[in-house]
């Protein structure tokens, strides 16, 4: 019967292979350019261990450092500008004299794209944190790179509003770091990539010149859209200062459903089921297979169904609508619940439908806690794939399976092969969940992965980027034409190489 009810750090270095990319070819920072930049930036903007009133270590791992504490580097110094003219005095500095950049954002991405490899200097934006602009009549939002995405939500509930994009790391990561990995999130089902909504971008290129592509217009067919090279590039070809994008309308109407399905292979048809009925209001669609949600209930992320409903699921789907009118969207949910529970082959075991914005919420913040459940668990091996929906579960068996023959599925090594991910753009987000991260379980996954992935001819970055994690794996998802081309663009914006080396 379908209810409703309340719902309630060890360093790893990486093996020399991974340091392919070079930095030394570039100057590290020295007091005399700590001194050029305290010309351009007060004291409190200057973090570096160089300088006579010498900045603790301690103050910099955090720039240093990913959340995961995968990826490391040794930068000495970390700029925080707060303006667009700053971050070109910087930049032409720094191209004038060779020095390495790399700029950072919440520094939330999962690939080390956001983290030097060696002493680079950092570029923070976090101190350009300036809403620009706001019109409620277009929709269309101006705001400094440095701005919270969850900040920009906050801002817009009184216009009725919302930013067309929704991550789990929406509390610390940036619009402009958004923008630079083409971060995909939660609903992009509903509202569709950032190709689309970002309407124009202000970047400071590597010479230091100020690209002022920042339109307030919908429409501008005057040229190349020039926009949308610095939309994925991962900061490689500039640093986005300052980003217009389309706000949505905000639903006057959201609700949520989760659902226990006895096979992966309920998925697909319950997926296109759901799409008839629902159409227009669906907003998202989730998968979560059984090991993950085990993880998110034994690690206090909530409990969707009591333990007596998910004996014998082999997987979970979190369903979402998002309209204008309360009554037409629940009798459309409802009606699709109830047609599901009375089908003579019925798709799902059983379910849970929110009838609260606690209940919500409770439900999202299973699907959104998943990472950090994973991360509770033991260190996690993530794998951002693009494949045919129909093969998510396949992925993940053949890889435990993987795995398990070579001897390596065990408490002391990798202790779960779990996955979940966005049904309705087909990406799986696949986690091995070792004891600690060694050399020994990365060659097994490595090329395996990529090479699985290849040969449904998938994407080995559905969204996270390429960053410093899977540049020798490039040539998986590209050809060798793509790539070539790809290096032209690289060299005609950057000829020098110093923005971000060693990524993309």
């Amino acid at each position: 019967m379908f209810t409703s009810r309340h719902l309630a750090r060890r360093r790893f270095v990486l093996p020399a292979k991974r340091y392919t990319h070079h930095v030394s070819q570039f100057r590290s920072v020295t007091e005399s350019d700590l001194a050029h930049f305290s010309k351009i930036l007060p004291s409190s903007a200057i973090l570096s261990t160089l300088s006579s009133a010498s900045t603790p270590a301690s103050e910099l791992e955090p720039f240093n450092n990913d959340w995961m504490n995968k990826y490391h580097g040794k930068s000495t110094t970390v700029l925080k500008p707060r303006t667009t003219s700053e971050v070109s005095e910087i930049v032409k500095w720094c191209n004038e004299h060779k020095i390495a950049v790399v700029p950072q954002g919440g520094n939330t991405g999962l690939v080390g794209g956001g983290v030097p490899i060696e002493d680079e200097l950092v570029i923070s934006l976090a101190n350009m944190s300036n809403i620009r602009s706001f019109d409620d009549a277009s929709g269309i939002l101006v705001a400094d790179a440095g701005c919270v995405l969850q900040s920009l939500s906050d801002y817009l509930v009184p216009f009725n509003h919302i930013i067309p994009l929704d991550l789990g790391a929406k509390g610390s990561c940036h619009i402009g770091g958004n923008v630079s990995t083409n971060a995909g999130g939660l609903r992009l089902l509903r509202y569709g990539s950032l190709h689309g909504s970002v309407l124009g971008l202000e970047v400071v290129l590597p010479n230091g010149t100020i690209l002022d592509q920042l339109t307030a217009l919908r429409k501008d067919n005057t040229g190349y859209d020039l926009k949308q090279l610095f939309i994925g590039a991962e900061g490689t070809l500039g640093i986005v200062t300052g980003v217009s994008i389309l706000a949505s309308s905000a639903p006057q109407a959201s609700n949520n459903a989760m659902l226990a399905l006895p096979h992966f292979d309920n998925v697909l048809p319950l997926y296109k089921e759901v799409k008839r009925q629902l159409s227009e209001i669906l907003s998202a669609f989730e998968f979560i297979d059984r090991r993950a949600y085990d993880l998110a209930v034994k690690h206090g992320q909530g409990r969707a169904l009591e333990p007596a409903d998910v004996e014998g699921a082999e997987c979970f789907v979190l369903v979402e609508t998002s309209g204008s009118n309360r009554e037409h969207d629940e009798e459309k949910l409802n009606n699709l619940l109830t047609s599901l529970m009375e089908a003579d082959t019925p798709l799902i075991n059983t379910g849970v439908l929110a009838t609260s914005p606690a209940q919500f919420n409770s439900l999202w913040a299973i699907r959104e806690g998943l990472t950090e459940s994973v991360g509770k668990e033991g260190k996690a091996y993530k794998y951002d794939i693009s494949i045919p929906l129909h093969k998510f579960q396949e992925v993940i068996d053949i890889t435990r399976e993987h795995i398990r023959a070579k001897g390596l599925l065990h408490e002391n090594a990798v202790k779960h092969v779990l996955g979940y991910g966005h049904v309705g753009d087909g990406n799986l987000h696949l986690n091995i969940v070792a004891n600690a991260y060694t050399p020994e379980i990365e060659a097994a996954l490595e090329p395996f992965v990529y090479e699985l992935v290849a040969s449904y001819k998938g994407s080995i970055s559905a969204e996270h980027g390429i960053g410093f994690m899977k540049t020798h794996a490039l040539h998986y998802s590209k050809n060798a034409e793509s790539i070539k081309w790809m290096k032209k663009i690289k060299d005609l914006f950057d000829p020098n190489g110093i923005m971000n080396p060693g990524k993309f």
